[in-house]
């Protein structure tokens, strides 16, 4: 994969749905004399081949070598956005239009030839033909909740159940999942689609490869950013638990160097799901593992994946608590990781998490970053020390008020608070702004409410909740801020 060809970092809007980029966004090749095909490379761009020029070479069926699915992690979930037909020869991108193929109950947005199976800016000459499909189709989806877009598997396919009750109000507790429970709230969709060449496909010298109504399914997967991670287990013995988790690894780490460490906890739909779980639920983990982001801040990104809910409203937690400050630990020896540099995020239990652990290990992280979670502010004192950036939807009737009372404690023992109302549908300029606006009143703790009604993409089901980490993990100049705190 060539890392160098990644635009990560930036935030877009998709009907509602928010994507860090990994590569070049779906729809986003260069298009060409106002065609919907993107330019294609000419014979003369490339080296000689066999098969002479001109004619028949028969269907584009028979000489079409495997079909790769692309999958992209947007603010909602991970996606299927394009099928690389890789052809048996250097293929003239100039003959192709989104008319050329079709693919199962997806709408085809680009069409355009590359050197290999990923998506590009622009077209390059190559045996590959990238069909890029709209992440706005409901078949795209390949993380669905109860609250989700998507279309549940049939017959077992995918991974979870999906009928568990997840985390759709204001975080686990009254009414939701409780400690222990092991009930997935979300089912992982296998990436796969069906596509059929439906027009010619010529050939860089002029072989004509004629339309064919043989479907082929894809064959493999290409996982943007989620396949840079690692995944292991972490057997506990202090407190004999058990946790799976993903790693990723800064691609030139260096043990001469020390490198910050971030800490993503999910929250409770993601339970007992998979052990990658973590990385497609949305943006929380795999954001600080894109390319844009390592750019500008090299570091690990940890992500467990908890097999039962770890926390709920009575705050008292089981031993996965306890277990995930002693993976950190572990990690910390097993690799050169900077102890003044390490930081913790999480989305409602995970945020819930990340406050108890800020308080009862004050020196285990540099920052924190607090998407829609509360803890009581009884023991909310220690957080005063505390370099936090917390971020809620003003209509999120458990977060929003738990929040304004830890942040009325920490203010209380002296420490300087800014808060701010974002409109959750700013656009990536607007949010800098309002980032940037923040940062500028230098105060140790930042407290940011989406305001009511802008978080939930119209036509949505999702809970304000829940939609609130769909955008707040889109934001890349908090985690700019995070990650230049230090302890």
């Amino acid at each position: 994969m060539d890392r160098r060809r990644f635009m990560a970092g930036t935030a877009t809007a998709t009907a509602g749905a928010l994507v860090v980029f990994a590569g070049a966004s779906p729809s986003s090749a260069q298009e060409a004399g106002g065609t919907t095909a993107a330019t294609g490379a000419t014979a003369s761009d490339g080296p000689g081949g066999s098969g002479g020029s001109g004619g028949s070479g028969g269907s584009g069926g028979d000489h079409v070598k495997g079909l790769t699915a692309i999958t992209q992690v947007f603010g909602a979930g991970q996606k299927l956005v394009a099928v690389a037909v890789e052809y048996d020869r250097e293929i003239d991108g100039r003959t192709l239009s989104t008319s050329t193929f079709t693919v199962t109950d997806r709408t085809v947005t680009k069409v355009y030839t590359n050197r290999s199976a990923d998506l590009a800016e622009r077209a390059r000459y190559g045996r590959y033909v990238i069909v890029e499909l709209s992440p706005d189709d409901t078949a795209a989806a390949l993380w669905v909740t109860q609250q989700g877009g998507g279309t549940p598997p049939t017959g077992g396919t995918g991974t979870g159940t999906g009928t568990g009750t997840g985390d759709s109000g204001g975080g686990v507790g009254a009414g939701g999942p409780k400690v222990g429970d092991t009930t997935p709230g979300g089912t992982i969709v296998a990436a796969k689609a069906t596509l059929t060449q439906a027009g010619t496909v010529t050939t860089a010298h002029g072989t004509q490869y004629s339309a064919s109504s043989t479907a082929l399914t894809t064959d493999a997967v290409k996982n943007l950013i989620v396949d840079d991670f690692q995944q292991f287990t972490f057997a506990d013995p202090a407190t004999g638990q058990t946790l799976n988790y993903n790693l990723f690894v800064p691609k030139d780490y260096d043990p001469r160097k020390r490198y910050p460490l971030v800490l993503f906890m999910h929250d409770a739909s993601v339970v007992n799901v998979a052990t990658d779980g973590p990385l497609v639920q949305g943006l929380g983990a795999v954001c600080w593992a894109s390319p844009e982001d390592q750019a500008r801040h090299e570091a690990f990104v940890l992500a467990p994946e908890y097999g039962s809910v770890v926390i709920d409203d009575d705050y008292l937690p089981s031993t996965l608590f306890d277990a995930t400050a002693n993976l950190v630990e572990s990690v910390t020896r097993q690799y050169s990781i900077d102890r003044r540099r390490r930081y913790t995020t999480g989305q409602s239990m995970g945020a819930m998490m990340s406050l108890g652990l800020n308080i009862k290990y004050p020196d285990l992280f540099a920052a924190a970053f607090i998407v829609a979670g509360q803890w009581p502010e009884a023991q909310a004192a220690p957080l005063a020390k505390k370099d936090l950036w917390i971020l809620v939807s003003a209509d999120d009737t458990k977060a929003y008020p738990g929040e304004q009372a830890i942040t009325a404690v920490i203010q209380e023992q002296g420490t300087q608070v800014s808060t701010a109302l974002w409109d959750g549908q700013s656009t990536a300029a607007e949010f800098a702004a309002d980032v940037r606006g923040m940062k500028a009143q230098r105060t140790p703790v930042n407290f940011a409410a989406f305001e009511a009604g802008t978080v939930v993409p119209t036509g949505s089901t999702t809970s304000a909740h829940m939609a609130t980490w769909q955008v707040a993990y889109t934001i890349p100049g908090i985690r700019d801020w995070i990650m230049r705190q230090s302890m």
